[in-house]
């Protein structure tokens, strides 16, 4: 079985620092390969994910400055792939509508994780590709959804890449995209209510600039509140791995939250908000905790008594890749199974 995982051109497989669905694709590849796979990945030149590579564009481009260019960027490269994965792969793995778009014009079997939010336009898009087979990341998106193939999988983390750190410094942990929808300016006010410092790694996407500016950059003062720009890899194992907990007080239906993941594989607990699949990845009393409130979030780190090794084993149980490639595997094989002559609705 060869399979063609196809993302967009923008950021690297694997992503210096910022790039969940990036990350994803580059675990995915790499354990599809330890699996017996073959495996190709359509991203950019700067990949460096351990499987065979194919691009168009050399070079990332984010953060993403004209949408109307990027749009063309995009379209441009993800039509090459497929067209591309059309002469020697089985299976063709795309992870945006608009790769989908491309797949009448082949006929491989098409698989699609969808990444982000539910949204009824692009739900009645997918209307139009019965024959598609849809990956949830989550059940909380999984019920909005209503195509006749579709399951979930969870994400899954090379947990060889995180280290588990039992002796925790005195500060908390927050990481993502700087924006009024993940809530950072909640993380703060819990550091401001408990007097804990608060260390905040993230990307400040051009949209957003504002609500950094201000509501965010005002409250950092480098002692209370610690701004520390873009994390790679090494930076996010210092800096969750040392703190206290990570605060993840979303204001939003979170489709995963792979940080989550990532955050309790150092053996450090996450305190989060109850939206999307935020019940899915945090065992409350186990990994974390499930606040309803700031204030709840806030009473949490006060208290906190989670043993790290006891998270990191409930990760290791919960999100490995092996499980979350075993899931794929079964997927491709169910398409593969299922050939046939592709019909458009």
């Amino acid at each position: 079985m060869k399979i063609a995982l196809i993302v967009a051109p923008f950021i690297a497989v694997p992503p210096a620092d910022y790039g969940g669905t990036e990350l994803f694709v580059a675990h995915l590849a790499e354990g599809l390969q330890n699996a017996g796979a073959e495996v190709v990945v359509y991203a950019n030149g700067e990949s460096n994910v351990n499987v065979e590579r194919r691009w168009m564009y050399a070079h990332s481009q984010w953060p993403i400055k004209v949408p109307e260019h990027a749009w063309i960027r995009e379209l441009n490269h993800e039509s090459w792939s497929i067209r591309d994965a059309e002469k020697d792969c089985d299976v063709v793995h795309v992870q945006s509508a608009q790769a989908l778009a491309f797949s009448r014009f082949i006929r491989l079997p098409t698989v699609l994780t969808l990444h982000g939010p539910h949204e009824p336009k692009l739900s009645e898009f997918y209307a139009y590709y019965p024959d598609t087979y849809y990956v949830c990341i989550s059940d909380a998106q999984r019920t909005q959804e209503s195509m006749p193939r579709v399951r979930t999988i969870h994400h899954g983390i090379d947990l060889s890449q995180y280290r588990v750190v039992e002796h925790k410094q005195q500060y908390l942990s927050f990481i993502g995209r700087i924006a009024p929808l993940k809530g950072t300016h909640l993380a703060i006010e819990v550091a401001k209510r408990t007097g804990i410092p608060l260390k905040i790694a993230g990307d400040v996407q051009p949209m957003y600039r504002e609500y950094f500016e201000k509501k965010i950059k005002p409250e950092v003062d480098g002692k209370l509140v610690e701004y520390v720009g873009l994390a790679d890899l090494n930076a996010k194992n210092e800096l969750l791995g040392n703190s206290l907990a990570m605060l993840f007080p979303i204001q939003w239906n979170e489709p995963f939250g792979l940080v989550m993941v990532e955050a309790m594989a150092c053996g450090t607990p996450v305190l989060a908000m109850p939206g999307g699949s935020v019940p899915e990845v945090v065992r409350d009393g186990v990994s974390g905790h499930i606040c309803r409130t700031v204030r709840d979030m806030a009473r949490r780190v006060r208290t906190l008594d989670i043993n790290p090794r006891m998270v990191r084993q409930y990760v290791e149980e919960n999100f490995s890749i092996e499980r979350m490639v075993r899931s794929y595997l079964s997927v491709y094989e169910e398409t593969l199974g299922n050939v046939g002559p592709r019909r458009v609705a």
